[in-house]
């Protein structure tokens, strides 16, 4: 019988939900960190919420442990790396708070819009300040939502139940699927220009990061309103105390800050900002469903080998693993190098299998393919949820898959269409276990994925490669290796060096300044 230990507060019918599969159960909660080394290695499984702290170390003493399961979204108490070195599932529930943070977001934005705060401050201080506190409807306003994801989505429909107009930016929101949800898909300065509300659920990336800043501000009806249920990074706090102090910005509520916990903060005192302490996931059902669901899945797991919601693993049988082992390298290359350069909504992924690869079981491939391409813009996705998060946003994804070899004795190929463009990367395997890169939109290219890479399109013109050298070698930059490819002499042509640090913004703006220059990016692997 599997035994699982419950390191934190969990509800007892989770308790029970184990059992009841045949589990058997410990809960011990506030645990000190020598105790938990000290009995780790009895057990199967782990449950936690975000107190436990599943180190290296701690992982180190689990002899046993096949899985663990963190009930809600977040795994940053949890050792990654070292759960995978060690051949531990990782499992969250990343669905079990979407309508309980959605929630919170509208309750903010009421709070914002008729100033609740401040007036229960005020009243229960013995004041009557009737003409104080004039709010704002929000019937018939524009709310601009940034992230259309779950909670996003749910956000929209709640809006659109209060009779306001609905705008959203998400560079995976297909047009159809915006019409499905009766809101109206923009580009991010549109949205700006428009929202008298701005509501974010996007996760927190490099792109993502100080999404909301002075130059974004800028952009903004005077008179707006911020909500932020999401990552405090989003938003530049100094930028936006600004924006409040100047009268831009009329007001802000916010669940989440840069620094956490937020026991000190610029934003705070100013009655315009509405505070709360991380409350998104706070409700009494947020909690039970995210125990009962991490429950469900890690006895499934222990009982049947079913895998749901796992961060770092591809369902893939012993007889398949040695075969698809170096196939896997590529296929998250190829899928993170598509991901990079995707700047608009993706309508459709097509993956091709041709020659060796195509005999294989290339269902956990396309999976990784797939998570790898949404990865640089969503936090949650993961190779389990891929497919769903592909199908939820309306993009089409295919397999092609023909055993005749080509130019090749394998390739994979990665074809993304978006609204504005389709653009392929095909790759192979050199010596049978070296991934390289062998085209980009068509164009011959052979290549090896470094960790820093430059990737330029530019016309094929003289002096271009010497100028590109000498920019980089002023600015301190070493180049490790050096890849060309052209369509036709004249033409479009690729270039994509390995570099042996991280492009500043400062330098890729430098890049995409030379002539001839149609796109620079910067791209890591």
């Amino acid at each position: 019988m599997p035994k699982v230990l419950i390191s934190d507060r969990f509800s007892q019918a989770a308790v029970q939900a184990f059992s009841h599969h045949g589990i058997e159960v410990d809960v011990r909660p506030g645990l000190s960190v020598d105790e938990l080394k000290a009995i780790i290695g009895e057990y199967d499984g782990l449950a936690v919420r975000s107190g436990t702290k599943v180190s290296a170390e701690l992982l180190a003493c689990a002899t046993k442990l096949k899985v663990v399961g963190r009930a809600g979204i977040g795994t940053d108490n949890i050792d990654l790396a070292a759960a995978t070195d060690q051949g531990v599932v990782v499992m969250n529930t990343p669905f079990g708070n979407s309508v309980t943070t959605a929630e919170h977001a509208i309750a903010l934005m009421f709070s914002l819009a008729r100033q609740i705060p401040a007036a229960n401050g005020s009243t229960h201080a013995g004041k009557w300040e009737k003409s104080r506190f004039m709010g704002v409807e929000l019937t018939g306003k524009t709310l601009g939502i940034i992230g259309s994801g779950n909670i996003g989505a749910i956000v929209a429909d709640r809006a659109l139940g209060l009779n306001m107009r609905v705008v959203a930016f998400d560079p995976f929101l297909s047009e159809d699927r915006a019409k499905d949800m009766c809101i109206e898909k923009v580009d991010l300065d549109s949205l700006f220009a428009r929202a008298d509300f701005i509501s974010l659920h996007t996760p927190l990336t490099e792109a993502t990061r100080n999404l909301i800043c002075a130059d974004s501000i800028a952009l903004m009806k005077d008179g707006v309103r911020i909500v932020n249920c999401a990552r405090g990074g989003l938003i530049n706090e100094a930028d936006l105390r600004a924006a409040i102090l100047s009268g831009k910005v009329a007001g802000a509520a916010l669940d989440v800050y840069q620094v956490e916990p937020a026991t000190e903060n610029c934003l705070f005192g100013l009655e315009q900002v509405v505070c709360t302490p991380h409350l998104g996931a706070s409700t009494a059902e947020a909690q039970e469903n995210q125990a009962l669901q991490v429950a469900e899945q890690m006895s499934d797991f222990l009982l049947s080998g079913i895998v749901a919601n796992a961060l770092n693993m591809v369902p893939v049988s012993a007889e398949d693993a040695p075969k698809l082992k170096p196939y896997m390298k590529l296929a998250g290359q190829l899928g993170s190098f598509a991901g990079q350069l995707t700047e608009h909504a993706i309508k459709a992924v097509q993956i091709e299998y041709e020659g060796h690869v195509a005999s294989l079981n290339t269902k956990p491939l396309t999976a990784i393919v797939l998570e790898s391409l949404f990865r640089p813009m969503m936090e949650s996705v993961n190779l389990v949820n891929a497919p769903l998060v592909a199908k939820d946003r309306g993009i089409e994804v295919s397999e092609v898959t023909n055993e005749r070899k080509g130019d090749y004795n394998t390739l994979i190929r990665v074809t993304v269409v978006t609204e504005q463009r389709t653009r392929d990367v095909a790759g192979t395997l050199f010596g049978g276990d070296k991934p390289r890169v062998v085209a980009i939109k068509g164009i011959p290219i052979e290549a090896e994925l470094g960790s820093h890479m430059l990737y330029v399109t530019n016309q094929d013109k003289p002096g271009f490669i010497g100028a590109l050298g000498s920019l980089l070698g002023a600015r301190g930059v070493n180049i490790a290796t050096f890849h060309l490819g052209r369509s036709e002499s004249g033409g479009d042509a690729i270039l994509l060096t390995q570099v042996d640090q991280p492009l500043t913004d400062a330098i890729l703006a430098a890049v995409c300044e030379l002539p001839h220059v149609v796109q620079a990016k910067s791209l890591s692997f």
